[in-house]
């Protein structure tokens, strides 16, 4: 199963996949959801949920998509601690890394399911300021895609659709 950061589907939001120029992409969501292909965790859907947008409407409209960290995940989260705070990391990026953040979760409840998380950001083993999901899914052995690999391994088309008196003109000259 793919476990989608939050970075996933706010940069859906904010660019490639636009809820008004992009739904198939959040049908596609829900029927992969619905096909046990795809989800996320509660703390990532109340990273969400604060915002005032149409990504928090559609977060607080499908609470099913969002998993609790379960008792299986949550004994990940010691080793996962442990292992930032044996690194290069300044004290202040271990510190926000577990300090309850949703990505010191995901990646726990990755680890402990077999998911493969999905996230848009890329390695960086000599980072010192930030932990980042993918340094920390290697330590943990948990895979990780971004949101294109997802779509890919899993076949899918998003196939375009646009109304006709749009294409047989009226737009920019």
């Amino acid at each position: 199963m793919y476990l989608v950061d939050a970075n996933v589907l706010i940069e859906a939001k904010n660019r490639y996949y636009a809820f008004d120029i992009a739904p198939g992409f959040w049908a596609w969501l829900d029927r992969a959801h619905a096909n046990s292909l795809a989800c996320s965790i509660d703390n990532v859907r109340d990273e969400l949920i604060s915002g005032n947008d149409p990504l928090a409407d559609w977060a607080r409209d499908r609470r099913d998509f969002f998993r609790p960290v379960d008792a299986i995940a949550t004994a990940e989260l010691k080793p996962l601690a442990q292992w930032a705070t044996s690194r290069q990391y300044a004290p202040a990026a271990v510190n926000e890394f577990v300090g309850n953040t949703a990505d010191y979760f995901l990646i726990a409840y990755a680890k402990a399911h077999g998911h493969t998380v999905v996230t848009q950001e890329r390695p960086q083993p000599t980072a010192k300021k930030r932990v980042l999901i993918p340094d920390a899914c290697v330590a943990m052995s948990v895979t990780t895609c971004d949101t294109f690999d997802m779509l890919r391994r899993t076949n899918t088309r998003l196939h375009l659709e646009a109304t006709e008196h749009l294409l047989g003109g009226g737009g920019p000259e």
